[in-house]
């Protein structure tokens, strides 16, 4: 007789649930968290509850028998895993150890299984992580090696960084990204591309790894070592993703690599809020989600708990604009409100004295004023503002960036105003100088040195000119001095009648535009912000005065900063930085065309689309109240008054019965004789 060996499979059935989802969750999360094994995408509406939802999700799988260290879960800052973590533990108690599983950023998972694979990638497992400091002294390094000519104006080390990260990150070539994102860098294209090979070849003799290297280096571990990316397909049972909308191709394509043949993956976003592409976030990862994972399931969220009715109303019509979406109508779960408002005022200044008025009333109303914010397309559309906050003893803080006028670009673009108006400005003088390139602090300060023992009645323009001056500058500055000084004596003519305006266009003309553009990353930007500085110029003819009203919010800045901090302030902040955030009160500012969106912004259906999810993610930071608001008209920099178009995503909204707002024409008192 044959004895044979019967074998009896572990148990498939779902345990029953220990913790109570059907009173803790709604519908809509409810059906995302029991989602069975496989693909799943959840849409989560603004204000819906997502970190909520992710984290019973989380916590579903661990009670579904799937072993803590066989879940992934990336998110987009760690303060985020760590909250989801903490959150997963209070629902999860004994049962799971979640210290196992593997949560955290894009870099820090990438860093961890780095370490345990490096070598089947040529690294040492003890490589070292490169901070951007270190890696902008190694680059410095690598330009200085390729001894370029003195008088090519190459960029520097932090912008030719920046062209790596954008080429990792996007998965271009550093030449692809010279030709789409960097022409005004052609003409040193061959140098460029010979400083990055160097750089790669150094960090890779040395086992370095800078922050998109982890990244990268990661992809190609999976890519080339099929029999490592199994054995991670197969100790991940379930990769989650936070933040979806915000994935670059490169993270997109590792969290296709790493939920493999699996396909057990649930990816978190709202296409509606996807606002990042200037960054490479790419909108497809998410749009064409059902496209990669044909049967994948679809869980929407639109049961919003931040905002009012009113205000869903509006930010609903405004997006059921855009065509290329996952169609969705948030429904709120607060009592009717108030309705939001569109206050058309004269001019910008007029803007800001409303907003001021506003708050204040607010305040007076109970509202604190951390409940409240302020929000714009670009840093340079709340110049007014600030003046004017400074000016009602407001205090406010401007979310993820200095005040405007306190910015290096807009400080640099002042002092040769400054020295307009006073050439014996020494701060000015020195920081003029350093401009330059080949002048550091200890040549700026020889260089003052010898104007001041020069006659005192020669001119500014007429010292720098000096022998004496010329002999102390460093034969690779002389071009730059040169420039300098016709700048200078352009700005300082004696009977000139350069408006302050007219100065700030001719110093972006005269040299600084093109620092801007081979010192910082973002010289778009920066430039813009110049722009937009001279036009608020532009209203003042006189330098003495544009400068004053400066120095005034410079000492009320230095006032807040040597003294107690106030127990509230007003935030200030663009559209982009507000996301994930949330107040009582919302101020949308300057909806004009050119200003929101900003001029070739939108020249694409794709950017149109863009730029409306970016208005919608402002309305829908607002709780109870919104304002959007919307100048007239603008004093332009030769200080004739322009009439500006009312923003199109204001514009396309219902109108008449319709309308999702009540229009509020603002006009300012006129004070009466004796009053």
């Amino acid at each position: 007789m044959a004895t044979r060996t019967y074998m009896l499979k572990a148990a498939t059935a779902t345990p029953a649930p220990r913790i109570d989802y059907e009173r803790l969750l709604n519908e809509e999360q409810l059906l995302a968290v029991e989602a069975g094994e496989g693909p799943a995408l959840v849409i989560a509406g603004a204000g819906s509850g997502k970190t909520r939802t992710l984290t019973f999700r989380v916590a579903r799988l661990l009670e579904r028998g799937i072993p803590p260290e066989g879940v992934l879960l990336l998110t987009f800052t760690n303060r985020a895993a760590r909250e989801m973590t903490r959150r997963v533990e209070e629902l999860t108690g004994a049962f799971a150890d979640v210290r196992k599983l593997l949560s955290g950023t894009f870099h820090h998972a990438a860093h961890v299984l780095l370490r345990q694979h490096a070598g089947a990638i040529g690294f040492s497992r003890d490589f070292t992580v490169l901070d951007r400091e270190d890696s902008r002294d190694l680059m410095s390094s690598c330009i200085a090696e390729r001894k370029l000519p003195r008088e090519r104006r190459f960029p520097k080390a932090e912008v030719v960084l920046d062209m790596i990260s954008m080429a990792a990150n996007l998965q271009l070539s550093v030449a692809e990204v010279l030709v789409e994102r960097r022409p005004q860098f052609l003409p040193v294209a061959e140098d460029v591309l010979a400083v990055a090979r160097r750089f790669a070849e150094r960090k890779g003799r040395m086992h370095l790894m800078d922050f998109d290297d982890l990244l990268v280096m990661l992809k190609r571990l999976l890519v080339d070592n099929p029999i490592i990316r199994e054995q991670l397909v197969q100790r991940f049972h379930c990769v989650l993703v936070d933040e979806y909308q915000d994935t670059n191709r490169l993270q997109g394509e590792l969290v296709d690599l790493l939920a493999g043949e699996r396909r057990n993956l649930t990816v978190v976003g709202d296409d509606c809020q996807s606002i990042y592409s200037f960054r490479g976030a790419d909108f497809t990862n998410i749009i064409d989600f059902p496209k990669r994972y044909p049967g994948c399931g679809i869980y929407p969220l639109t049961r919003n708990y931040r905002s009012t009715p009113e205000i869903l109303r509006l930010a609903n019509a405004s997006i059921s604009l855009n065509q290329r979406q996952f169609s969705k109508q948030l429904i709120s779960s607060r009592p009717p409100g108030l309705v939001p408002v569109l206050a058309c005022t004269l001019d910008l200044d007029q803007q800001a004295a409303f907003v001021a008025q506003r708050v204040l009333e607010l305040r007076d109303g109970g509202m604190p004023l951390e409940q409240m914010a302020v929000l714009y397309r670009a840093h340079s559309h709340s110049i007014e503002l600030q003046l004017e906050l400074v000016r009602r003893g407001i205090p406010f803080r401007v979310r993820s960036g200095v005040r405007f006028f306190e910015q290096i670009h807009v400080k640099d673009v002042l002092a040769h105003l400054r020295l307009a108006g006073n050439p014996r400005d020494e701060l000015a003088l020195k920081r003029v100088f350093k401009l330059v390139p080949g002048i550091g602090p200890a040549t700026a300060e020889i260089l003052w040195e010898v104007l001041l023992a020069l006659p005192p009645e020669l001119s500014l323009v007429e010292g720098l000119a000096r022998p004496e001056v010329q002999a102390e500058l460093p034969r690779k500055a002389a071009a730059g001095f040169a420039r300098l000084i016709q700048l200078l004596e352009r700005l300082g003519a004696p009977g000139s009648n350069l408006t302050p305006g007219q100065m700030i266009q001719d110093v972006l003309a005269g040299g600084y535009g093109e620092y801007l553009r081979t010192e910082f990353p973002e010289e778009e930007r920066r430039e813009d912000d110049i722009r937009q500085l001279a036009e608020f110029a532009g209203r003042f003819e006189e330098l003495p005065r544009f400068l004053s009203e400066i120095a005034l919010v410079a000492e009320f800045s230095a006032r807040e900063a040597t003294g107690e901090p106030p127990a509230e302030s007003l935030t200030l902040s663009t559209v982009h930085q507000s996301k994930g955030l949330e107040w009582q009160a919302v101020f949308v500012i300057s909806l004009a065309e050119g200003r929101f969106p900003l001029p070739g912004a939108a020249r694409t259906p794709d950017e149109e689309e863009e730029e409306r999810r970016l208005f919608y993610v402002a309305a829908t930071r607002a709780k109870d109240e919104l304002a959007l608001c919307y100048p007239i008209s603008a004093v332009l920099r030769g200080g004739e008054r322009a009439v500006l178009k009312l923003s199109r995503f204001v514009e396309e909204l219902p109108i008449g019965e319709e309308a999702p707002y009540d229009r509020l024409i603002v006009e300012t008192r006129t004070a009466q004789p004796g009053s």
